[in-house]
């Protein structure tokens, strides 16, 4: 098996240690004294391993406490050395902090059961309180260092897990920020579309018959129907572009638009499309009773304002119209159109309308269909259909 490259530092401390025992040994400081091994060499052999576990601390712990504990062992049939013994100590912090995570369990353990073994079994043999002394120096070279290792892992570790939760937690931060750019980019192009895009639409129509019919009274009537979408237009734009500026405290704040303005929107629709032959109604069979939430109104308000204005843009001549209802906990839009081969002038598409009502559908958890059907009297109708919960009325509960 080939052992791992050393780390410097760890070459380093045990070039350190070998060199203070070598001197201590020089001058013959020893820790005790007439051993098995009384010759004075004998006790480089054990300083000599230990430095070589020591500068594998960290690159292999296991193998550097394997190793430091056979030359602590041997230390003890020689004169020893102080050097052989720190080194030790570090060996076996080392092999806790740097080892395994079972390792790290389990040698504190390991450490305490040896230095009770070790008290244990010099009491019986000698009978005094030398024996003790022995214990406690047993556990400061052995089952202090393993603590002290095992706290600082576990501090290691908690920190890891703090810088690992802040990193996550900015993490999330940032894709939750992403989110809302994305989610309000949405919001502005469903507004902007919804709010310019009926007035456009009929300036693009009008303008077109102006433009293809020649006559003077057909031409002046086209006119003013631009002129008046493009004041409400560009009115519609300032307020959204007020919106979207940071104007502080002073901002007033805007109407959010609710169902009790689609009696005008119809108004406007059924001035928009008479010249193309269209006509407009509104049926709404809402009981009277507390308002409907504020999105469900805005999204509701909306989707009709879409559905009038691809009405305008693609409906051949017939009747268009408007029907609302609110049963069972939702409020039911239901839009209906003239579907067909449209003679004539008429305004391009972009499919961005039906994407913008499926996405405020989606938002309030409701239901959208939008497709040519089978009218009442068998002429193919185009019809969007949404369902918006609101929960249920106090009355639909009883």
């Amino acid at each position: 098996m080939t052992l791992p490259r050393p780390h410097r530092h760890d070459v380093l401390i045990a070039l350190a240690g070998l060199s203070v025992g070598v001197l201590l040994w020089s001058y013959g400081l020893y820790t005790t004294g007439d051993r098995v091994f009384d010759q004075r060499w004998a006790a480089l052999v054990p300083l000599s391993a230990m430095a070589v576990a020591e500068a594998l601390r960290r690159a292999a712990p296991q193998t550097a406490l394997l190793l430091g504990t056979l030359a602590i062992v041997g230390d003890q049939f020689t004169n020893g050395n102080l050097a052989t013994v720190l080194m030790f100590t570090d060996v076996v912090y080392a092999a806790v902090v740097y080892g395994t995570p079972a390792q790290a369990r389990r040698i504190p353990y390991t450490t305490a059961l040896v230095t009770v073994a070790a008290t244990a079994a010099f009491l019986v043999w000698w009978q005094n309180a030398i024996a003790l002394l022995v214990g406690v120096i047993t556990g400061m070279v052995s089952f202090l260092p393993a603590v002290t290792g095992s706290i600082v892992r576990n501090h290691r570790e908690a920190a890891e897990a703090a810088r690992l939760r802040a990193e996550q937690t900015a993490l999330l931060a940032e894709m939750d920020r992403a989110q809302a750019v994305v989610a309000e980019r949405a919001r502005m192009a469903r507004e902007l579309h919804d709010m310019v895009a009926n007035h456009l639409s009929a300036i693009a129509i009008h303008s077109t018959a102006a433009l293809s019919l020649d006559d003077p009274g057909t031409t002046r009537q086209a006119l003013s129907v631009i002129r008046e979408n493009s004041v409400a237009g560009l009115a519609e734009m300032r307020r959204l572009i007020g919106l979207l500026r940071d104007s502080g405290a002073e901002a007033e704040p805007a109407a959010t638009a609710t169902l009790a303005g689609l009696d005008a929107l119809v108004g406007q629709a059924r001035a928009n499309g008479t010249a193309g032959g269209l006509r407009f109604t509104l049926d709404d069979a809402r009981r009277e009773g507390p308002g409907l939430p504020a999105p469900v109104e805005l999204a509701a308000y909306r989707i009709v304002q879409e559905s009038l204005t691809n009405a305008l843009k693609h409906a051949v001549p017939g009747e268009v119209r408007v029907a609302l209802a609110h049963r069972d906990g939702a409020l039911r839009v239901t839009v209906t159109s003239p579907y067909g081969q449209r003679p004539g002038p008429r305004a391009p598409g972009s499919g961005a309308g039906l994407v913008g009502m499926r996405e405020r559908v989606a938002l309030l958890g409701g239901s959208l269909e939008a497709g040519p059907v089978t009218g009442d009297g068998g002429a193919e109708v185009w019809r969007v259909r949404a369902e918006l919960p609101v929960g249920a009325s106090e009355e639909e509960r009883a």
